[in-house]
């Protein structure tokens, strides 16, 4: 029995190796879509083409209620710690994405919630991701696209 090496081919070549780089590349396309988007708020257009915003910034598009949300709750939803999302929360409403409001349930507690500008990033980034889909349809076809889709659907649930 020889001690040969382990075979290492496989740590890039396993589907969670693909779903982590595709995940970065759809990302960073609709980051670089975001920051041509005529609608985008020019500062953060700016942050977008610098890349001061990263897929970290998101959680709050992907998480935030419309009507608002406590900190905690969009911490839960992004699947991140208080205090990560707190972090991020406080940069968001710096750069004017968000701001927090009292909670009117709650006195103790207070709601992010988007602002206008919040609401123009929100806009921006809906484009991006539907043109980031379309150029992955075209790139890989839409039989493959739509499997992609649902089959991470169903993986997800």
């Amino acid at each position: 029995m020889t001690n040969a090496p382990p075979l290492t081919g496989w740590r890039q070549a396993h589907l969670g190796h693909w779903l982590t780089e595709g995940a970065k590349r759809f990302n960073a396309r609709v980051l670089t879509l975001m920051a041509a988007n005529d609608r985008m708020p020019l500062a953060l257009a700016n942050l977008a083409a610098r890349g001061r915003l990263t897929a970290a910034h998101t959680h709050i598009t992907h998480h935030l209620a419309l009507e608002g949300s406590r900190l905690n709750e969009l911490a839960t939803r992004a699947g991140v710690s208080k205090q990560a999302m707190g972090k991020l929360v406080d940069q968001c409403e710096a750069w004017g994405l968000v701001q927090r409001q009292p909670d009117a349930r709650d006195a103790r507690a207070c709601l992010v919630t988007f602002t206008a500008a919040g609401l123009s990033w929100l806009q921006a980034f809906e484009e991006a991701v539907g043109q980031a889909q379309a150029e992955l349809r075209a790139a890989v076809g839409d039989e493959v696209a739509t499997v992609i889709a649902l089959g991470l659907e169903a993986y997800a649930a």
